[in-house]
């Protein structure tokens, strides 16, 4: 299978357990709606896809654990939810639909939120994942990844350093917590139910760190050099806001050669499983092609 079809795969299956676990006529059917409406707008499912193959480099993919990477594409909703907020990035537009505060209304868009974020925690302590010890270690791992000193820490820093100047060092510092952890968080949690050793997820906690800030470089990029319909969110955001982003810092060509050494370094740290590693490798050069 390969990476295009493979996405596709992860993406449906993780789907069809969002239309599970939230049913459309569940009370409160308005904040059902709500989740529904953030969760199962579409999207590239990165993170699901990182937790499902990371596992499958260990052993042979079950079905269970295509419900943690549901729960970690939860936990990645809240956060999108919440940034598109008008508190903090007062977006309009997220995968091409209206965002939930603007299609509902912002008190319903924070309990949306509030609750995918509970919700994941519950699905990824479901006894059939794997043993006590790996549900923990799995339920530790995202928390340290959406909180302070991850998603939550980061995006609190995005914020407080709009329109003052920032270095390269504190702006990676910035996107290391706000992009990254939650990559590197897929992949271990995979490598978590895989029963991995510390060597491999070591290497693949290097890949997805990589990857990660290369992800958030394109991102900047493309606020740059996208459109708002082919994005799917509104283009020149970051400058509407004054942020700090690598582009502004680093400038465009500087920027991209950044993005270009970290996909060599990430896909550098795959080396020792060869084949079984392509659709990594393959992931690693799609996002640092994509338009969107």
């Amino acid at each position: 299978m390969n990476l295009a079809d493979a996405l596709t795969d992860t993406a449906s299956k993780v789907e069809a357990l969002f239309d599970t676990l939230i049913p459309a006529d569940r009370e409160p059917v308005e904040l059902s709606a709500a989740m529904r409406h953030a969760l199962l707008a579409g999207g590239k499912r990165i993170r699901p896809y990182l937790c499902v193959e990371a596992y499958s480099l260990i052993a042979p993919v079950s079905d269970s654990i295509y419900l943690a990477a549901a729960a970690i594409e939860m936990v990645h909703t809240f956060s999108l939810i919440h940034d598109d907020l008008p508190a903090l990035d007062n977006d309009d537009l997220r995968r091409g639909q209206p965002t939930v505060h603007v299609k509902f209304s912002e008190s319903t868009a924070i309990l949306a939120g509030d609750a995918l974020l509970a919700m994941a925690f519950d699905v990824l302590c479901q006894p059939h994942l794997g043993t006590a010890e790996q549900r923990i270690d799995a339920v530790r791992l995202l928390a340290t990844a959406c909180g302070p000193a991850g998603m939550v820490g980061g995006q609190m820093d995005d914020i407080a350093y709009e329109g003052k100047p920032l270095s390269g060092d504190q702006l990676k510092h910035i996107h290391v917590r706000k992009t990254g952890a939650l990559l590197e968080a897929s992949v271990g949690i995979g490598l978590t139910f895989a029963g991995a050793g510390p060597e491999d997820k070591e290497r693949l906690a290097h890949y997805a760190h990589c990857i990660g800030l290369a992800f958030q470089i394109v991102d900047d990029i493309l606020d740059v050099t996208g459109d708002t319909a082919t994005l799917g969110k509104p283009a020149g955001s970051d400058l509407g806001l004054d942020k700090a982003t690598y582009p502004k810092i680093f400038g465009l060509d500087g920027a991209r050669q950044m993005a270009l050494s970290l996909t060599a370094d990430a896909k550098a740290a795959l080396s020792p499983y060869g084949e079984k590693a392509s659709r990594l490798n393959a992931l690693a050069d799609y996002l640092l092609t994509r338009s969107h």
